[in-house]
């Protein structure tokens, strides 16, 4: 049988843990998954686009366990009342191909990406970041504010959007969230990241954007550059990049969907797991500008799915379906229709 998680048993097994726990196991899972790198399989996610965005597959393995998440990213889809993300995901038996977990993966998807933002920030961003900027208040915003409260002890935000009312939404979850950080809603860009230790860029729209330049940075300040996630779609322009030293998840990924898609194929980048596991190093002074150019990678939707199989076993969550055909008659399958 497979184990089912839909939207509110995952959204359940999130309250139960506690979103600020479930966060910290959820970073210390891709962690550990992003320091045994050469055990999987790994390729760049497969990607069909159309006028209106991308439906994306993201397949990966361990050599235990497969797994793949089906995602899409349609920007228009805010003024049809669907989200711009949806997602869901499944993990499997390497050994028998038999699928473990049906999961829902939208919120699991905002979830990891806020853990593995606040991951890379843990080594490429001052130790002593107190305040960030986030720019693009959407579905992305509260995951973000919290990741890096909960891994980087940040207290000041900054908030801005070019919808007011996105913020406005953003400012009220954290408040009824509780968190203690100092809020500002800034009336512009640069206000918003002028002197900022950390700037998040999460913005939707699908267009070679350029949110700032060089001259609006401050020597020691760290990137993190989420909303660029396929080609023809970034945020920071060409001279921000050239100014940062950049880390990415997968290169050849990154390649193609990420800033970097901007600059000549041998423009030098780290990869993530080289830092965490002590094989390159994260910021060396602390005037480096560093940019953590993150579009997303399948380790990290496989490190969230082991670690809800392993919680809903824990807490006794989701029900088991009839996927696949059971144990029993294995060369008789017309016997289901009987």
């Amino acid at each position: 049988m497979t184990r089912l998680l839909d939207l509110p048993t995952l959204a359940q097994l999130v309250r139960n843990v506690g979103p600020a726990d479930f966060l910290r196991q959820l970073a210390a899972q891709i962690e550990a998954d992003f320091q045994r790198w050469p055990a999987f399989e790994k390729n760049a996610r497969l990607a069909h686009h159309c006028a209106q965005g991308v439906i994306e597959l993201m397949p990966i393995s361990d050599g235990a366990r497969y797994s793949f998440k089906f995602v899409n990213g349609h920007p228009g889809n805010p003024a049809q009342g669907l989200p711009t993300v949806m997602a869901f995901g499944v993990l499997a038996d390497m050994a028998t191909g038999t699928p473990l977990l049906l999961a829902e993966a939208t919120l699991l998807t905002a979830l990891r990406t806020a853990a593995t933002s606040a991951l890379a920030a843990r080594v490429l961003a001052r130790p002593d970041s107190r305040c960030m900027a986030l720019i693009g208040n959407g579905a992305q915003g509260e995951f973000q504010a919290l990741a890096f409260h909960t891994l980087l002890g940040i207290t000041q935000l900054r908030l801005y959007d070019p919808d007011p009312q996105a913020s406005a939404k953003l400012q009220r979850n954290l408040a009824a969230l509780g968190l203690p950080v100092h809020i500002t809603l800034a009336a512009s860009i640069d206000e918003a990241i002028a002197g900022a230790d950390i700037i998040t860029t999460a913005t939707a729209a699908k267009a070679h954007a350029a949110l700032f330049g060089t001259a609006q940075l401050t020597p020691g300040q760290h990137l993190n550059a989420i909303g660029g996630d396929c080609p023809g779609k970034t945020e920071l322009p060409p001279e921000v990049l050239r100014a940062a030293r950049i880390f990415v998840e997968y290169a050849p990924q990154t390649r193609i969907e990420g800033e970097i898609q901007q600059l000549p194929a041998e423009h030098p980048v780290t990869e993530l797991w080289q830092v965490l596991s002590g094989q390159a190093p994260g910021r060396q002074s602390a005037a480096d500008i560093t940019l953590f150019d993150s579009v997303g990678f399948a380790l990290e939707d496989h490190a969230a799915l082991c670690l809800v199989q392993r919680l809903a076993q824990e807490w006794q969550l989701g029900h088991d379906i009839a996927l696949v055909p059971s144990a029993g008659g294995p060369k008789d399958l017309f016997r289901a229709l009987r």
